[in-house]
């Protein structure tokens, strides 16, 4: 190809990326698209957003095995963890959405024909992961893969119920537990900071502090944790060690009555991961 021919199509190919980057941030900085939930996306972007998802999904669940999911038990504790921890934001059979749910953008929608939309195995993955920008949260540190499995065994049987069927399978659950997170004794496993870091997003510890290796807004409710490994003490009163680190996270009030820092349930294995990446922090 002659130079100069190839220098023209460069140069071309140069000033249609720079007026798509221009276009971008002018269309950004104009504020003209409207974020309100109380209005909807327009239809382009709401099937951007949604073959986006449906691609990312298939594409890292492709591997994934499930066990079987035809035993009763699964089904009952999977009743158990969706009455916990999905109802409120997808309803059931005859059952609607709790207020929270109804105006929230993108629609978290019925999952009455999740089956026929998805593989155990996208459930799986959806569920464990979540949808960034969607209002889906990961449930990874909040079920087991017990119980994860368990709601996709359930969800997998919401087809065949009856707004009466599904009534009386509730009515049956308020006894029953779910989210019974694996614990682990302290020394039966090794911390692991990249798990930590990804505990601390999981947990929303970014939502009040500004945290060196996570996203997030710029918040300044709770003290940025750079440098926290440098720190002599936590919160001002206990000496900076790795299992007072753990009780500081898992029991802020027994460490300071008065401490905003709410306690979050935080397992035994995800406070010591916690800890283990806060002491990477320099």
């Amino acid at each position: 190809m002659h130079p100069q021919r190839k220098k023209t199509i460069f140069l071309t190919l140069f000033v249609l990326t720079a007026s798509a980057i221009a276009g971008a941030a002018a269309f950004v900085w104009s504020g003209v698209y409207n974020v309100a939930a109380s209005s909807q996306h327009t239809q382009p972007v709401y099937w951007l957003l949604e073959r986006a998802m449906l691609q990312s999904v298939q594409l890292r669940a492709r591997d994934i095995e499930p066990p079987p999911l035809t035993a009763p038990e699964m089904f009952e504790h999977g009743a158990a963890c969706y009455r916990a921890s999905c109802e409120q934001c997808h309803g059931g059979p005859g059952v609607a959405q709790h207020d929270i749910a109804l105006g929230m953008q993108p629609v978290p929608g019925p999952l009455m024909d999740a089956s026929t939309r998805w593989k155990s195995r996208e459930l799986y993955w959806i569920t464990r992961h979540g949808i960034t920008m969607s209002g889906m949260p990961a449930w990874k540190f909040q079920l087991s893969e017990h119980d994860t499995w368990s709601l996709v065994a359930f969800i997998e049987r919401l087809p065949q119920l009856s707004p009466l069927q599904y009534g009386a399978v509730m009515a049956q659950q308020p006894g029953r537990r779910c989210g019974t997170s694996e614990e682990h004794t302290p020394g039966d496993f090794q911390a692991d900071p990249a798990r930590g870091r990804n505990a601390m997003s999981q947990y929303a510890c970014n939502g009040c502090h500004r945290i060196p290796g996570l996203t997030g807004p710029e918040v300044y409710v709770g003290p940025p944790l750079a440098g926290m490994a440098r720190r002599l003490l936590i919160a001002g009163e206990i000496a900076n060690t790795p299992d007072n680190m753990v009780r500081w996270l898992r029991a802020p009030q027994s460490v300071d009555p008065l401490t905003a820092m709410p306690d979050l349930r935080i397992t035994e294995r995800d406070a010591r991961d916690m800890a283990a990446y806060l002491q990477t922090l320099l």
